[in-house]
C-alpha cells in the first residue's frame, strides 16, 4: 500500500497556485476545511495547517465563523 504524499504544504501549495492564478480572486471564500479535506484527500487538520502557512503569506485572511477568504491585494499608487 502506497503511503499517501499529499501532505499540508502541497496543499498549501496548490492553493496558493490557485489564487495566483485568479481562480480564487481576492474577496472570494474558499472552501471549508471540510470540503478542502474532501477535494485533497486529507485531513482536516492537514487544511488547517495549510491554511495557517497561507495567512502567514498574506494570501488569506480568516473571518471567524463566517471561513476563509482570499486576501485583497494591496493597491500600488
Amino acid at each position: 500500500m502506497p503511503i499517501p504524499r499529499t501532505g499540508y504544504r502541497e496543499v498549501a501549495a496548490d492553493l496558493q497556485a490557485r489564487i495566483e492564478s485568479g481562480e480564487y480572486p481576492p474577496g472570494t471564500k474558499i472552501p471549508s476545511y471540510s470540503q478542502l479535506a474532501q477535494i485533497y484527500s486529507v485531513g482536516v487538520t492537514t487544511v488547517q495547517r495549510a491554511i495557517l502557512v497561507l495567512q502567514e503569506r498574506g494570501l488569506v485572511v480568516g473571518v471567524q465563523g463566517r471561513g476563509v477568504y482570499v486576501a485583497e491585494r494591496p493597491s500600488h499608487t
